[in-house]
């Protein structure tokens, strides 16, 4: 917690010889996403060909289903900017082997609150450049033990550009409740991005993620991340109105303390979207 405390008297000399602005107000519910990814595979007949040299005749019966919901309550005014959003995913796996019991595996699982607070020291033409304030906390919905973690961040962000929506490396302090008897508390360094990128009328890629590389502990727990990496590639075609579909790609890489080789999970697939933005400013 010192170590934020340092950052935060950083920022305050350059707050304060920051230069006028114009007023630029803002009050929206920003539906980033509302999805549900799915596929499902049905084998027939696969006992008639376990000896075959098909592999996809003899295959088991698979179907992922994984839900997103990603929402931000933003305001801005002047160069001030005040994000909280609310962030959910969860994702099942179900494998049917033939003539054996099914097997069920979470494939994601997550919630994430978090309150950014962002002050334009430098106010450009196409994007705004200043510090950055975060607190977070991260739990799941099922879990044994349950994920908790709080995680209060500051550094620099570039935020509000029409392409790059955040581009910011914060100072993390995280603190690691998951385990009553083994609470731990960590430091790291954090870089990551918001990309939407317009191809065309009616077409949009959008990408996020982040890489977190820890640097200290309060206790040694084997597993621990030694670094966490994580990104997210879509690109979202309106099939009508605010629904959207299209192809995305989700790749995750860790590694803990006492591993050996790192740990990935790469997930592609079609995603069913419901995204919009409402303006909540009194007209």
């Amino acid at each position: 917690m010192k170590k934020l405390l340092v950052v935060f008297m950083a920022l305050v000399p350059i707050v304060a010889v920051a230069e006028d602005a114009p007023k630029d107000d803002k009050f929206n519910l920003n539906v980033r996403r509302i999805g549900l990814d799915w596929t499902k595979t049905d084998i027939h007949n696969p006992g008639e060909y376990q000896n075959s040299t098909v592999a996809a005749l003899k295959a088991s019966d698979q179907q992922n289903i994984q839900g997103v919901f990603d929402v931000a309550l933003e305001y801005g005014h002047d160069r001030f900017k005040w994000d909280n959003s609310l962030f959910m995913e969860y994702g099942k796996q179900t494998i049917r082997p033939y003539q054996e019991e099914k097997a069920v595996d979470e494939s994601a699982d997550k919630i994430l609150l978090s309150s950014d607070f962002a002050y334009a020291c430098w106010d450009f033409d196409s994007f705004k450049l200043g510090p950055i304030a975060r607190a977070q906390y991260e739990t799941e919905f099922q879990g044994n033990p349950r994920r908790n973690v709080i995680r209060p961040n500051a550094g620099f962000s570039l935020f509000d550009h029409d392409i790059f929506k955040s581009l910011y490396v914060v100072g993390v302090y995280e603190y690691d409740f998951t385990d009553s008897d083994a609470k731990v508390s960590k430091s790291a360094v954090e870089a990551g991005w918001r990309i939407e990128y317009k191809l065309r009328e009616g077409v949009k890629f959008t990408s996020d993620g982040y890489y977190r590389k820890y640097l200290s502990y309060s206790r040694y727990v084997g597993e621990d991340l030694d670094y966490d990496f994580l990104a997210v590639a879509r690109l979202d075609t309106n099939i009508w109105g605010d629904l959207t579909m299209g192809p995305y790609v989700k790749y995750r890489r860790a590694h803990s303390r006492d591993a050996v080789d790192y740990g990935a999970n790469t997930s592609i697939g079609v995603s069913f979207n419901y995204i919009h933005n409402f303006d909540l400013k009194s007209k």
